[in-house]
């Protein structure tokens, strides 16, 4: 039976929720992994706090040239681009702490050029030489900024003390746009899968960590699927963790991925909620299948990922990501990277 198109009522509901998750940055959802309460990131300096340099790779359409903000719009662009992007690290003084209200976050200062074409993976992978990678794959409604501002989020949070990565596709960053968002990012798995496949093919060793969020996801696992399909084992053996957080997929697609993945399953973790308000609403809009992100934990553990519940650390209405603001579930990223073999 064909899933019923979803009501204009559900669609109101929808860009409700999607505008309070807008406003509200610290909301997550897990899967569980043991999530250990108290267990607070230390407070050591992050390698991208003292050099806020993101390299990012995109499929978005690069805005002027030399490139001007907002730098990537939502549009697709021609193939994969990469830049080094500067981003201002927040204030982190006494004085900076009184008015947090102008100076708590990261910011992008500037992407000096961007390399776009046959090059781009290559030049990529250059610069992260001799490096472990953090790559972080952003969800729905999602802008160019707003991703970047995420990734700086994540290795500072987790403090990553290796190279920190962005892969951006382009998202509308719209509420009623969810076609769009997913249509474009399973249109970026072949560029994906070339940056690991140069990244995997680069001799300098380091580990490369994914974590992706919400719809971010689906767009992760199969062009993983890709690269263990034509790269093969070599290549897998370059990733050291996959971290999916709050993942917007069908659980019966999901499902079938992860059985396709063989013994690299066991590189995934989940960080699920069944609380999951923007979860709860993706899957009535997709036709009423619950998505991987909300389903019970025995079902995720039965198909051999490690799981992070945060079901009881969401405090908010949405309870989405976070993965970017609680250190319990931040230390959970950073366990499985420690568990790979890579930078955290």
């Amino acid at each position: 039976m064909r899933p019923l198109p979803p009501t204009r009522r559900a669609l109101v509901r929808f860009a409700a929720l999607a505008g309070v998750a807008g406003l509200t940055p610290g909301l997550a959802g897990c899967v569980a992994d043991g999530l250990v309460t108290g267990s607070a990131v230390p407070e050591r300096q992050s390698a991208f706090d003292v050099s806020p340099v993101l390299l990012v790779a995109t499929t978005r359409k690069p805005v002027g040239n030399p490139p001007k903000s907002p730098y990537f719009s939502s549009d697709r662009g021609r193939g994969l681009s990469f830049a080094e992007v500067r981003l201002s690290a927040p204030d982190r003084s006494l004085l900076g702490k009184v008015s947090s209200a102008i100076s708590d976050d990261w910011g992008v200062v500037s992407v000096p050029k961007v390399e776009s074409g046959a090059g781009a993976a290559a030049a990529f992978a250059q610069a992260a030489f001799g490096r472990d990678v953090l790559i972080y794959v952003h969800g729905y409604r999602e802008s160019f900024q707003s991703a970047a501002l995420s990734a700086a989020k994540l290795s500072d949070g987790i403090r990553f003390r290796g190279a920190s990565a962005l892969f951006t596709w382009p998202s509308a960053a719209a509420t009623f746009d969810y076609g769009y968002d997913r249509e474009s990012a399973l249109w970026s798995r072949d560029a994906f899968e070339d940056l690991l496949k140069a990244l995997a093919n680069s001799p300098s060793g380091g580990r490369i960590n994914i974590v992706a969020h919400s719809m971010g996801t689906l767009l992760t696992l199969e062009t993983l699927r890709m690269l263990r399909a034509e790269a093969g084992e070599a290549a897998m053996a370059r990733i050291g963790a996959v971290v999916l957080a709050a993942p917007d997929i069908d659980i019966d697609l999901f499902t079938n991925a992860v059985e396709r993945m063989g013994p690299d399953v066991a590189k995934i973790t989940v960080i699920s909620s069944t609380n999951d308000r923007a979860l709860e609403l993706s899957g009535a809009i997709a036709g009423g299948v619950v998505r991987a992100g909300a389903a019970d934990r025995e079902r995720l553990e039965a198909l051999g990922v490690r799981v992070a519940d945060a079901s009881d650390y969401g405090g908010g209405l949405i309870n989405h990501d976070l993965f970017l603001s609680n250190p319990d579930v931040q230390g959970v990223v950073k366990r499985a990277i420690s568990r790979g073999g890579g930078g955290a």
